[in-house]
């Protein structure tokens, strides 16, 4: 599995989300541009002493992500998605992908790949979750229909 944050903003959700992949194994590709510097002080407490678990892969567009991996199965979490995230089924090497805080995924993203959204259902008076708990949530499911394979 692999989680893919196009260009995130705020370091505490990166750190966040990096624990959750070091928890599980996962690997994370970070877009560029981000919102912030690696040697941020808050994403690396958010983090903790996690980093050392977890495969981080950094790319300056999203199709380099894609070129890297021609074969990958990927997933677009947005609210703007008619088919919630349990009604997929996510085989192994699967890439989750999210946008970043306040914008969510670039429109020719999401257009350019309309059969693979997925979306979180929330109430209709809330813009959108944070972004790790929404990776949490998305990743636990994938995880959950293989069995959770490598987990205790």
């Amino acid at each position: 599995m692999h989680i893919v944050l196009v260009e995130p903003e705020i370091p505490a959700n990166t750190g966040n989300v990096a624990r959750t992949c070091a928890a599980t194994g996962i690997a994370l590709h970070l877009v560029r541009p981000l919102g912030f510097s690696t040697e941020d002080r808050y994403l690396k407490r958010a983090g903790l002493d996690y980093w050392r678990m977890v495969e981080v892969l950094y790319h300056d567009s999203f199709d380099q992500v894609r070129a890297a991996y021609p074969e990958g199965r990927f997933f677009f979490a947005t609210t703007r998605a008619g088919r919630s995230y349990t009604d997929v089924i996510y085989p192994p090497g699967s890439f989750l992908v999210f946008g970043k805080e306040t914008a969510g995924l670039p429109t020719t993203l999401l257009q350019a790949n309309a059969d693979h959204l997925i979306r979180i259902p929330i109430r209709n008076e809330a813009r959108s979750l944070n972004l790790s708990n929404s990776v949490a949530v998305v990743l636990y499911e994938a995880l959950r229909q293989q069995g959770f394979p490598g987990l205790r």
